[in-house]
């Protein structure tokens, strides 16, 4: 028998004040059982740290030629590609060459994707924008994750708070730029 997905439920109230947007989010999440819980966690915050009217989650191994989340025009065209993880230069040449912007959250070690990312042919390799999520913001959100999760989340300066159950977990969105 094969192994569903799992449903997470979020409800966040998002105050991020970089990009002056505060807004109350409501969505659920489904995690496959090949995804890790830190990779569902980037995902959630890459949608928070690029939300804009249009932002939608892909359906994961369903669609795996589609980004992560995806922002779209009114009319479907779309705006921007987020990916998350570790995506390869092939998927980055195709993604840049799909949207005007492209964006990659990692939870991973930023070194080691930009050295496989080094000296690989990516259409408009200067405009990705490439953000290492910090691990002990994930960490610590693992640690907290439910079925039902309701968090206050604060952006100030690519520096994320937030607060769960009465804790607030932090940490840096930082920038790498593709060389």
């Amino acid at each position: 028998m094969a192994l569903t997905a799992t449903i997470y439920n979020f409800d966040i109230q998002l105050a991020d004040v970089d990009r002056g947007v505060y807004e109350p989010l409501s969505f659920k999440v489904a995690c496959q059982p090949s995804e890790t819980e830190e990779y569902l966690m980037s995902r959630v915050l890459a949608y928070c740290l690029e939300f804009a009217e249009g932002i939608v989650f892909s359906k994961g191994i369903a669609e795996p030629e589609m980004p992560a989340l995806a922002v779209r025009d009114l009319t479907g065209a779309l705006k921007v590609w987020i990916d998350v993880g570790a995506p390869d230069a092939a998927r980055l040449h195709k993604a840049s060459k799909a949207a005007p912007r492209v964006a990659v959250y990692t939870h991973r070690e930023p070194r080691h994707l930009l050295q496989a990312l080094a000296g690989e042919r990516i259409h408009r390799a200067a405009e990705l924008e490439l953000y290492a999520i910090d691990r002990d913001l994930i960490a610590g959100l693992v640690e907290r994750l439910d079925r039902r999760n309701s968090w206050e989340l604060s952006i100030t300066e690519r520096h994320v708070y937030v607060a769960v159950g009465g804790v607030t977990i932090e940490g840096d969105v930082r920038r790498f730029p593709l060389e």
